[in-house]
């Protein structure tokens, strides 16, 4: 069908490109932030607000005053391109390298510009450091910016950049003196929380100047301006403009569509000199800009529409002649077709030539439409095209291949572009590239196999990029033809993955039957004894694990270092949760302090979290910090981003045993916010960390909603459960105590794992003392007792002491529980672990109480309240408070502390502060920004606030306050119990 009819084309003017309306204060800005020293410019703004169109008029006017600009965009992350928008704007600003006058910094160009080979200097010496290499690159990049005397570099859609091509912005900009402006156009809502752009927004160099521009909608008189552009200047009604104004809230590219659609359907009469829609009820302009573009192109002829598809499958500029390669048409009948599609108003041609959507959407609306089949046979076409190329674009080459179901050649570009991103650091695109692949393809089972191995699920964003995997491993199973030892391999694949997703059960099933099939001296065998060899899912004894370790493994020569490398480090830890010391020479041996490469760096970091919580659960906590630290220096060094929260929630464990509580409650809350951008486990592990300092200083129901969201991981549970029993028997309800620890008691203890029932062991000790149980609990600190043997583990023979005490005192002789919960400080002290070590001098000070010795007992309790205070455990500290008043004991030595004082029901210096804002009217938020503090914080010392004055709401704690005259010269004003 064509556009419309005879009779109505002939009343309608033809449509032209709308005029640049509603942007010339955004225009002015910019220009003039450019005018001095160079400048960030950030434009941000929704898909459609006109970003594209006001950096192009900028840039009109930059080429009018002399002033040169590279130009590039960020293609959308389903063609991974890394450093792309860099490549292509240095590519299309250069036209003679050879005259450019580099120095030997400019061989190191010579990967990304093979076609410059002949003119540019030689290669520099290759360099072991990965992040040394990319820095080199960085410098030949702006020695080049610099030779061409370009004033601007902007890319566009910067919220599709890869790590790298942002990784050297802010290389760039950090650069004294800034060498060029740049100017960078992203969507806010679609930049992933992880991303490199939030800090080059939010930390620049304090010199830096950074100008933001957030194009706005246009109001009802601009869309009329904008419309009658289009249609030659004439007159458009106000009825015709607030209808569309109404429908499309001003958003330009929809304003622009909608009439073009309108055009198409010959839906615009003359009425009164001017324009204006025909008054019948079924003309609507479609809700969305999609809709609008596929009923435009529908109207198009059959061949004009081919040459719009084979634009959407380019997904980015072309040529003339490889737009006629893909669409398969006769180059007749395309030449015709071609100029209609360019003038149909999606596309556009650029000076150099290059064909493209005038705006992605326009391109995805288009894509999604096409059929199936002729997608496919465009993707092949695409793909044999670019083969021939002189420097073939592997990453693109990938892409085609892949969507047009050409196995061999996607498996032979994705491995190459998966290979050249690792080269870069770019871990997140390679892994992205090989799991399209294996989730869309059907592949043969050794290339799937392969590339599987290859896979770095931890860089890979969404709910879950198992699934998928796991999936098209069983169909290799179910429908290739397999030798037994090629099954083995496809089903380790399969348990491996399944485990990574946390489904230990099923996956070690899947190991367990590919074990006695994998090859003597396979770094696949080695692997699968580590995975069997962990003490994850169903409890088992504990000699069940050690068995798959009783010998290091003997390794073929032909496995790569790196794999060598991965099993030694992961053997390593596989002894440490064990609990076999043996593991601290394995890692002191097998971990080095440095890696050469991202590949070996991602290896060795991981490493270094894992040693870094065993070290943890074991007490080695200057070890632990040791290790973390290590971890944290490579991933920030080799730009493994994605390990950094893993890093984080680890040293948060660790900051809670050791008591640098200062910052801890904002850190967690970070990670615990961050659904999108935080994998579970380490959610789970800061919530943990959250509802064990919440339990201490705070919100008591909110730290049970944090800890029970932490045992949502297998690694977090035990441990969760834990301080969860402990506030039930907190609050002598010893039933629940006991449902919790009856749950995983089998789990904790059975089997001999001492290294997971270090927190839980003297839960579950004092919940069978509590329960009047004294004979089970005495069995379960035996067990505990036997599994951990003399081992130089400080932490857990610091647990043990506890069990021991407890049963003493449990027992009736406090003398000797007295000295034994001395003991377990003194142990818990020395690692430092000063919150459990106070908790335990407070458990000897009730012992030398019901001795009947208050004269030893009262000083060590007003010690410990005062030090419980410093720490921030005020809850605890409150109770300890509380036993001295009704023991008679002096309470004013607390306040007198050397640290911060201890307030019983009295409202602390902030919780006043806090109330008294709450009086004038803020809410949680406000008051929060006020103090500059989190409003978790705020709302904790609310609830504290009503605890100690004995009230249940917000607004009668502000009547109690100003009743009581804590805070004069306010009303009371209406308020909202949050």
């Amino acid at each position: 069908m064509v556009r419309g009819t005879p009779k109505d084309l002939g009343r309608l003017p033809a449509l032209s490109a709308p005029r640049f309306v509603g942007r010339d204060g955004e225009l002015d800005a910019l220009e003039s932030a450019v005018q001095g020293s160079p400048v960030v410019v950030l434009i941000e703004g929704e898909a459609g607000i006109g970003k594209t169109r006001l950096l192009r008029e900028f840039l009109a006017s930059q080429e009018e005053r002399g002033r040169q600009a590279l130009v590039g965009a960020c293609p959308e992350l389903r063609v991974p391109y890394t450093l792309g928008a860099v490549v292509d704007a240095v590519r299309d600003g250069v036209d003679n390298v050879a005259g450019l006058g580099l120095s030997g910094l400019g061989g190191a160009l010579r990967p990304l510009f093979p076609e410059w080979a002949d003119d540019l200097p030689p290669a520099p010496e290759a360099l072991e450091d990965a992040t040394a290499a990319r820095h080199r690159l960085f410098r030949a990049f702006i020695e080049v910016l610099g030779r061409l005397d370009v004033s601007v570099l902007a890319l566009e859609d910067v919220h599709w950049a890869d790590e790298a091509t942002l990784e050297f912005l802010l290389f760039l900009v950090s650069r004294r003196p800034q060498p060029v402006s740049v100017v960078l156009t992203f969507r806010r809502d679609e930049v992933p929380s992880a991303s490199l752009l939030l800090r080059l927004s939010s930390r620049l160099p304090s010199d830096a100047h950074l100008v933001r521009l957030t194009p706005r909608s246009l109001d009802v008189v601009e869309t009329a301006s904008f419309v009658s552009s289009m249609l030659a200047g004439e007159h458009v009604s106000n009825e015709f403009a607030a209808f569309l104004h109404a429908r499309t809230e001003g958003v330009p590219l929809a304003v622009e569509e909608s009439v073009r659609l309108m055009h198409d359907r010959a839906d615009l009469v003359r009425r009164d000199g001017g324009w204006a829609r025909r008054r019948l009820e079924r003309i609507e302009v479609p809700p969305t800009i999609r809709d609008a573009m596929l009923e435009r192109v529908q109207r198009l002829l059959p061949d004009t529409r081919i040459v719009l598809y084979a634009a959407a499958v380019l997904s980015g500029p072309a040529d003339y002649t490889t737009l006629l390669a893909v669409t398969g048409l006769p180059q007749e009948r395309f030449a015709a077709q071609a100029a209609e599609a360019l003038g149909s108003g999606l596309l556009r041609e650029d000076r150099s030539g290059q064909w493209s959507f005038r705006h992605p959407l326009a391109s995805y609306a288009v894509y999604d439409a096409i059929p199936a089949g002729d997608r496919r046979a465009m993707h092949l076409r695409a793909g044999r095209d670019m083969e021939q190329w002189p420097v073939p674009p592997v990453a693109q080459l990938a892409r085609h291949f892949r969507l047009a179901g050409d196995a061999p050649a996607a498996c032979r570009y994705t491995e190459e572009a998966a290979d050249l991103c690792i080269q870069s650091g770019d871990v997140a695109t390679s892994a992205l590239l090989i799991h399209s692949l294996v989730a869309t393809v059907s592949l043969p089972a050794a290339a799937l196999v392969r590339l599987v191995t290859k896979i770095q699920f931890q860089a890979l964003s969404g709910a879950d990029p198992h699934s998928p995997v796991v999936a098209a491993l069983r169909a290799a199973l179910a429908g290739q033809v397999l030798t037994p030892v090629e099954q083995s391999f496809v089903r380790f694949q399969v348990g491996r993955v399944l485990m990574a997703a946390g489904e230990m059960d099923a996956g070690r099933s899947e190991i367990l039957v590919a074990v006695s099939h994998l090859p003597l001296g396979s770094a696949e065998l080695a692997r699968a004894r580590i995975l069997l060899a962990l003490p994850l899912g169903s409890p088992r004894p504990i000699s069940e694990h050690l068995r798959w370790l009783r010998e290091p493994p003997l390794l073929a020569q032909s496995i790569p270092p790196l794999d060598r490398l991965r099993l030694s480090v992961d053997r390593a830890f596989a002894l440490l949760t064990l609990g076999e010391e043996a593991g601290w020479a394995a890692a002191a041996r097998e971990i080095p302090d440095d890696a050469p490469d991202p590949r070996a760096a991602s290896i060795v970091t991981i490493g270094n979290t894992n040693v870094g919580e065993e070290a943890t659960r074991w007490g080695r906590y200057e070890e632990a910090g040791a290790r973390l630290a290590k971890a944290r220096t490579l991933a920030e060094r080799h730009l493994l981003l994605d390990y950094l929260d893993s890093i984080a929630s680890s040293r948060a464990h660790l900051d809670w045993f050791t008591g640098t509580w200062s910052g801890l409650a904002e850190s967690t809350a970070r990670l615990i916010g961050d659904a999108g951008g935080v994998r579970l486990k380490d959610r789970c592990e800061a919530s943990l960390v959250a509802g064990l300092l919440q339990a201490a200083t705070g919100d008591r129901e909110e730290a049970r909603e944090r800890l029970r969201f932490a045992g949502r991981d297998d690694q977090q549970r035990i441990e969760a459960t834990a301080a969860l029993a402990q506030l039930a028997l907190d609050d002598g309800d010893v039933e629940e105590a006991l449902r919790l620890t009856d749950q995983i008691a089998e789990i904790a203890v059975g089997g001999g794992l001492w290294s997971r029932t270090v927190e839980f062991t003297p839960v579950r000790t004092a919940t069978l003392l509590a329960a009047g149980r004294p004979g089970h609990a005495s069995e379960v600190a035996n067990a505990f007792a036997q599994a951990l043997g003399d081992r130089d583990a400080p932490a857990p023979q610091a647990s043990l002491t506890l069990c021991r005490a407890l049963l003493a005192e449990a027992d009736g002789r406090a003398a000797e529980a007295s000295t034994l919960f001395l003991s377990a400080a003194a142990a818990w002290e020395a690692l430092p672990r000063p919150y459990d070590a106070l908790l335990a001098r407070e458990r000897a000070a009730r012992c030398l109480l019901a001795d009947g010795r208050d004269d030893d007992a009262l000083p060590v309790l007003a010690d410990v309240a005062e030090a419980l205070t410093e720490l921030g455990a005020h809850n605890d500290a409150d109770r300890v408070v509380r036993l001295l008043a009704g023991r008679g004991g002096n309470t004013l030595t607390v306040a007198r502390g050397r640290g911060r004082p201890g307030y019983g029901n009295r409202l602390s210096p902030r919780e006043l502060e806090v109330t008294r804002l709450l009086v004038e009217g803020l809410t949680n938020r406000q008051i929060a920004d006020a103090l500059t503090v989190s409003a978790q914080t705020v709302a904790s010392q609310v609830k504290s606030a009503m605890r100690k004055l004995d009230v249940t709401s917000r607004t009668a704690l502000a009547v109690r306050v100003v009743e009581s005259g804590l805070i004069v010269g306010l009303a009371v004003p209406p308020l909202n119990d949050e």
